[in-house]
């Protein structure tokens, strides 16, 4: 059965996804209806090239790649952009088919959701969408969830308060982000080079302490210089960006105070208002202007207690990230209860904050965004035997 004739296929099926819209629209959510057919591009520029191994692919006679959606939020921001309502504060929910190959299971599925663009009200606008995730998961007949919650504009700014060298700041984000090697590279930071000269000694040492624009400046002159753009298929940009790499690890770039304030920050986990305390005394201990993000925090936390969520049983974690570059605030999953994404089982519903996704996708000014994702396959098993 298809992810479209499942939504009216069966009499419980056509009941989830009525009270699931309902819920939706009370919250002031506008149903969109995104092309099917979208451009590879945004996909492809956003998640990387590894994703297209995903994506069911084809080219129109112009030349230009198009892909079936993999997902509905990058459609739903791009009719937005190309709107009248571009720019001010609107909503939009959704529900319908998406197409992704993922192994042994059904390449078409269905996936729900919502997307709130343009509120300047941030910790209120993130309350909300937890709010309605779980609203969601009422629509399944499931009442009690585990709700994980974590902020990368947190570590975002502990980074930032730290002055690490840019090629470092670039790559612990994107490390936390990812949840690749974050543990690893804060011990490297630490240890001296070793023993043995390098052969790109001078670059290394002309380097030092440069952020990314000049690095990219002098390979581009040095290959310049030798007459090519590329070694090994490799750009300028990624050369630069690992002789920058190579030359902070030379500097020892990480003082060990340093490595133990990250490691006590990542530490902080439980109750959301027994993490504020804790952050602001990591925060005043190591002498480190926190203050805005952790206001942030703080200012979400009441608006969450304001929409009636328990936030004593909120788990809120700073190490807690989704494993995507796609966020920069707020984040957060539901799982059913006993059930967490470290023993393979994905989230029933999941979202966050993407503040940076409309710039990319063309707006000549940012433009706030939050949402989620609501993963039918799994509430409807998990609902029909609640």
């Amino acid at each position: 059965m298809t992810a479209t004739a499942a939504i009216t296929g069966a009499a419980g099926s056509a009941a989830w996804a009525d009270a699931l819209l309902l819920s939706f629209a009370q919250g002031g959510y506008v149903q969109a209806h995104p092309g099917i057919l979208q451009p590879a591009e945004p996909f492809l520029d956003l998640s990387g090239e590894d994703i297209r191994k995903s994506l069911y692919l084809t080219t129109d006679p112009s030349g230009e790649e198009l892909c079936l959606r993999p997902d509905l939020t990058i459609p739903v921001a791009r009719d937005y952009l190309a709107s009248a309502s571009a720019g001010k504060p609107a909503g939009f929910s959704y529900l319908g088919p998406v197409f992704r190959y993922r192994g042994g299971q059904p390449s078409e599925f269905l996936q729900a959701g919502i997307e709130s663009f343009g509120r300047q009200d941030r910790a209120a606008a993130d309350a909300e969408m937890l709010a309605l995730a779980l609203e969601a998961t009422t629509a399944f007949g499931l009442k009690d969830v585990d709700i994980r919650t974590g902020d990368v504009a947190l570590f975002t700014a502990l980074i930032d308060a730290l002055n690490l060298y840019p090629v470092w700041r670039r790559r612990l984000i994107k490390d936390f982000n990812r949840k690749v090697s974050l543990a690893e590279d804060i011990e490297r930071l630490t240890l001296a080079t070793a023993p043995g000269r390098n052969e790109y000694e001078g670059v290394l040492a002309a380097l030092a302490g440069s952020d990314r624009k000049a690095a990219l400046a002098l390979v581009t002159d040095l290959m310049s210089i030798a007459g090519t753009t590329n070694v090994g298929g490799r750009t300028v940009a990624e050369i630069a960006d690992r002789f920058l790499e190579q030359s902070t690890l030379k500097g020892g770039a990480l003082p060990r105070d340093a490595l133990a304030i990250i490691k006590r920050f990542l530490a902080i986990a439980g109750d959301p208002d027994e993490s504020v305390a804790q952050l602001r005394a990591l925060a005043a201990d190591a002498k480190l202007d926190l203050a805005a993000a952790i206001d942030q925090l703080e200012s979400r936390v009441g608006f969450m207690a304001a929409r009636g969520i328990d936030t004593k049983l909120t788990r809120f974690s700073t190490s807690f990230g989704r494993g995507l570059d796609y966020y920069t605030g707020f984040e957060f999953e539901l799982h059913g209860k006993g059930n967490t994404k470290g023993n393979g089982v994905e989230p029933l519903v999941a979202g966050g904050r993407y503040d940076g996704l409309m710039t990319q996708l063309g707006s000549p000014a940012p433009i706030p965004a939050v949402g989620f994702s609501v993963w039918i396959e799994a509430l409807t098993k998990l609902g029909s035997a609640a």
